[in-house]
């Protein structure tokens, strides 16, 4: 499974942000391709909520899957995506095999 990190207007550890989104989704790393990881400070520095993060799965041979999610730190708003991320793609393959 390939992580490429896209931080736009925001500081992070690149290799911190990898490492816990690998945690989160690493059950699933022989069925995913990929994830594209975005991050963002949504209202530049004003500060509350405002750092985004977009995670979107690659699973093999089926449609893109993406969550997201805002908090006030970088690294949570990481955490809470890779945790709804990891909860849509357990519900997108359990599903798969209960039809098989």
């Amino acid at each position: 499974m390939q992580i490429n990190v896209h931080a736009r207007h925001i500081n992070t550890n690149e290799e911190r942000v990898r490492e816990e989104v690998e945690r989160a989704l690493d059950r699933f790393a022989d069925r995913i391709t990929r994830v594209e990881v975005f991050l963002q400070d949504v209202n530049a520095g004003k500060g509350g909520d405002d750092k985004q993060c977009t995670l979107e799965a690659r699973p093999r041979g089926l449609d893109p899957v993406a969550a997201e999610h805002m908090a006030a730190v970088a690294m949570e708003a990481v955490t809470g995506a890779a945790g709804k991320l990891e909860r849509m793609l357990n519900t997108r393959f359990g599903r798969l095999e209960g039809h098989r």
